[in-house]
C-alpha cells in the first residue's frame, strides 16, 4: 500500500484523490502521503510501532481515510471500530486485537476511555475530528519513508459482527488488498480519470477495499459524504460529477423510492458509467426499477471481509450481466463443493468455495476458526450457498446458517424476500426460520413498507400463495420501520426473531 501512494504523489502529486462534501476539502495525493508520514511520526512519539494495531471510531471523512491509508503506508495494522458497536463488542475487539490507539470523533471519547479503562488495556484515546486530524504536518517523513514493509505484512484486522457468537479477526495483507484494488480496477476499467460517489462507511471493507483502495490503486478519486442521505445524493452527483456510484441494495431501495431528479440532476447522471451494488443481494426487482429510472446501468456483485470485499461481479457489458446474480469470479477461483467436499458441477447447489491473491491471511489468534474456514489446497469456505450455470455465473440462494429447513425441506429466505418485494407497498422484507412444534420450522417475514403505503397481513398472504405456494408462504408477517443491519447494509436475519409484534 506504502509503494501504491507513493507511485501517485510522486507522478501526479497535485491530483485530487478525496473529496470531503461537508466541510468542503480535498485532499491530494501529495498531501495524502504527508499526512501518512505524520501519522507514523505521532505514533512512534507515543511508542506505538509498526506491527501495532491502530483503531479509528471515526464517522466517514477526511480524517477516517487519512487513519486507514496512513496507519497502513507506517506498516501499522488498522482494525476500525464500528459507530453501530455495542459496549460488548468494542470491549472484545479493542482487547483481542490488543489495540494501542484509537483514533475517535469527539462523541465517542469519553466512552471509549471508560471502555479501555474497564478492560484494563493500555491504547491511548485520541479525539480527532470527522475532516481533521490535527497532525504536524512538518513531522516524520525521513523515518516514515525509511522503514522497510513486505507486501505479505499484515494491513488490516477487520472483525465480522458476531451475530452467531464472538466476532473473528479477518487479518488482510497488503498484498491481500492490493491485489483486490487491481482487480477491481481492471474488471470495472478504471482509469485516473475515474471518481466513485460512495457514502459506505470506512469501518467496513466494502467502504474500505471498494470505494477506497480501489481508485487509489487506479489513480482515480472519491467522493466521500458522512453519510448516506436521499436527500443530498443527487446534489451530491450534479456537483462532483462521478463517473461511478458504489452503493448497496438498501441505497437503490430508497432511492428509487426518492424525489424525481430535477433537469440538471439528470443531466449529471449521463457522465455515470455504472453503479455498482454489492455487500448484499440484489433484488431483481429494484435492480430494474433503478435502470428504468435513472438510466443508469447497475453491476451486481460480491465481496467477503475474508477476501477484501471482492469475490464476484458482472461484466460492464450489459449484454453479458444476468440479474439476480452476483456475476462471474472476479479476479480469483471458485467451485461449488458438496457438505463431504466433492465438486460439484453445473446448476448443482452446494456450498461456495474461493481461491485467490486476496484471501485472508486467517484469523486473528483463532486458528481454529481458521482451520475450519482455509481448508486444503488454499480454499476459502465462504458459507454461502449457491450454484454455477452453464455460463459460469454465480448464483446465491442463501447462508448455511440462514436455511429455514421446514417439514425436512430447505428454503432459502431470499427467495421470499424477493417475492415480498413484487408487492408494490413493500420497501423492504426479509424471512427467517421461526422455531415450530410442527415443521421444525416455520416462516416468518418482516416487513417495511413504503412510505405512505398500506398493507394488510392478509394482502400479503394472498399474494405469497400466488408467487411460491401455499408451503412456503410465511405463516406469520411482522411489520416493522427498519430491518436490522451490519454495518454493510446486509440484514441480520437471527435478529428478526428478537424484534416486537
Amino acid at each position: 500500500m506504502r509503494e501504491v501512494i507513493d507511485r501517485h504523489a510522486d507522478s501526479q502529486p497535485e491530483t485530487t484523490f478525496l473529496l470531503a462534501p461537508e466541510p468542503g476539502k480535498t485532499v491530494s495525493f501529495a498531501a495524502l502521503r504527508s499526512t501518512a508520514h505524520s501519522l507514523g511520526a505521532e505514533l512512534a512519539a507515543n511508542g506505538i510501532a509498526p506491527g501495532d494495531v491502530v483503531s479509528y471510531m471515526l464517522p466517514n471523512g477526511v480524517a477516517a481515510a487519512s487513519v486507514l491509508l496512513g496507519a497502513m503506508y507506517g506498516g501499522y495494522v488498522v482494525s476500525p471500530v464500528s459507530l453501530l458497536a455495542q459496549d460488548a463488542l468494542i470491549e472484545y475487539t479493542l482487547a483481542h486485537s490488543e489495540t494501542r490507539i484509537v483514533f475517535s470523533a469527539p462523541e465517542f471519547v469519553e466512552r471509549l476511555e471508560s471502555i479501555v479503562k474497564r478492560i484494563k488495556s493500555r491504547a491511548i484515546v485520541r479525539s480527532a475530528s470527522p475532516d481533521d486530524l490535527a497532525l504536524d504536518p512538518d513531522a516524520g517523513a525521513p523515518q516514515a519513508s525509511g522503514l522497510s514493509l513486505a507486501s505479505s505484512a499484515p494491513a488490516m484486522l477487520m472483525y465480522t459482527s458476531g451475530t452467531t457468537g464472538k466476532p473473528k479477526g479477518a487479518l488482510l495483507s497488503h498484498a491481500n488488498l492490493v491485489h483486490a484494488g487491481r482487480v477491481v480496477s481492471a474488471e470495472h476499467e478504471l482509469t485516473t480519470h475515474d471518481r466513485v460517489l460512495s457514502s459506505l462507511p470506512l469501518y467496513h471493507v466494502n467502504g474500505q477495499c471498494i470505494a477506497t483502495i480501489a481508485p487509489l490503486v487506479s489513480g482515480g478519486s472519491v467522493v466521500m459524504p458522512h453519510r448516506f442521505s436521499v436527500s443530498q445524493w443527487w446534489l451530491l452527483v450534479e456537483r462532483y460529477r462521478p463517473t461511478w456510484l458504489n452503493v448497496v441494495p438498501t441505497i437503490i431501495a430508497y432511492l428509487i423510492n426518492g424525489p424525481d431528479l430535477l433537469p440538471s440532476q439528470a443531466e449529471a447522471c449521463r457522465t455515470i458509467r455504472f453503479a455498482r451494488s454489492a455487500s448484499a443481494p440484489l433484488p431483481p426487482e429494484h435492480h430494474r426499477a433503478f435502470e428504468s429510472r435513472f438510466s443508469i446501468s447497475v453491476l451486481e456483485a460480491m465481496g467477503l471481509t475474508e477476501c477484501a470485499s471482492v469475490a464476484f461481479a458482472n461484466p460492464l457489458f450489459a449484454g453479458r450481466r444476468k440479474l439476480g446474480s452476483p456475476g462471474l469470479p472476479l479476479g480469483m477461483e471458485a467451485r461449488v463443493v458438496a457438505p463431504e467436499g466433492a465438486v460439484l458441477g453445473e446448476g448443482e447447489r452446494g456450498e461456495i468455495e474461493l481461491r485467490g491473491d486476496n484471501v485472508m491471511l486467517g484469523y486473528h489468534k483463532d486458528p481454529e476458526a481458521t482451520g475450519r474456514t482455509l481448508r486444503p489446497g488454499g480454499w476459502l469456505a465462504t458459507g454461502d450457498l449457491g450454484y454455477r450455470d452453464a455460463d459460469g455465473f454465480y448464483f446465491i440462494t442463501g447462508r448455511l446458517k440462514e436455511l429455514i429447513i421446514k417439514g425436512g425441506e430447505n428454503i432459502a429466505p431470499r427467495e421470499i424476500d424477493e417475492a415480498l418485494l413484487k408487492h408494490a407497498a413493500v420497501l423492504e422484507a426479509a424471512a427467517v426460520g421461526l422455531p415450530d412444534r410442527d415443521y421444525g420450522q416455520e416462516i416468518l417475514a418482516c416487513v417495511v413498507l413504503k412510505p405512505g403505503a398500506a398493507c394488510s397481513e392478509e394482502e400479503l398472504r394472498a399474494h405469497c400463495v400466488a408467487e411460491l405456494g401455499r408451503y412456503k408462504t410465511p405463516k406469520r408477517f411482522r411489520f416493522v420501520g427498519e430491518l436490522p443491519k451490519g454495518p454493510s447494509g446486509k440484514v441480520q436475519r437471527l435478529k428478526l426473531l428478537e424484534l416486537p409484534d
